[in-house]
């Protein structure tokens, strides 16, 4: 009994046991987008193709594409390079060691071509590699009296006061 009813009740509410697929894509656009820009432009309209940037970066913070506020912008924009005296002391403490690029970019574990853009006044400055000349030629490159040879490490300086001198390390 319990199952003729559970029957009537099944046919009755409608119940479809045919195969159905939930996720199903929805159908595409067979055109292509060169095909879809043409329509556009035949109606009349204007179409705007910008490439896309950061595509499949994955990252919290990621770069906003300025290239079109960049086109707009008439000023001309250019990255601070290396002042000439600042080269010219790194190629004159190079020869006084007898130095090639090529030993000084072994010195400072960089490559020789990072040597030869410092040299020639095209490298944009970093802190990193001027310090790793700084030690390898011993010339001060930052800073006042670029060019003058760096004091030992540990050297004390006679013009700092005594009372600074004698509190140091003491708390």
């Amino acid at each position: 009994i319990f199952f003729r009813f559970f029957l009537f009740t099944m046919f009755r509410t409608g119940q479809d046991w045919a195969p159905q697929v939930i996720n199903r894509p929805p159908p595409k656009d067979t055109r292509s987008t060169a095909q879809k820009a043409n329509a556009v432009l035949q109606s009349g309209g204007s179409v705007q193709a910008e490439a896309k940037f950061g595509a499949g970066g994955n990252t919290q913070k990621s770069a906003t594409c300025y290239a079109r506020k960049l086109a707009e912008d008439t000023e001309s924009l250019k990255h601070k390079t290396v002042p000439t005296h600042v080269k010219t002391a790194i190629a004159k403490g190079r020869t006084a060691k007898g130095w090639k690029q090529s030993d000084l970019a072994q010195a400072i574990n960089e490559k020789a071509s990072v040597v030869n853009e410092y040299e020639s006044g095209k490298a944009i400055p970093n802190q990193q590699v001027l310090g790793k000349m700084e030690k390898a030629l011993g010339i001060k490159l930052r800073g006042k009296d670029i060019g003058t040879p760096l004091e030992p490490r540990g050297a004390k300086k006679e013009d700092r006061p005594a009372s600074a001198a004698s509190t140091k390390g003491k708390k």
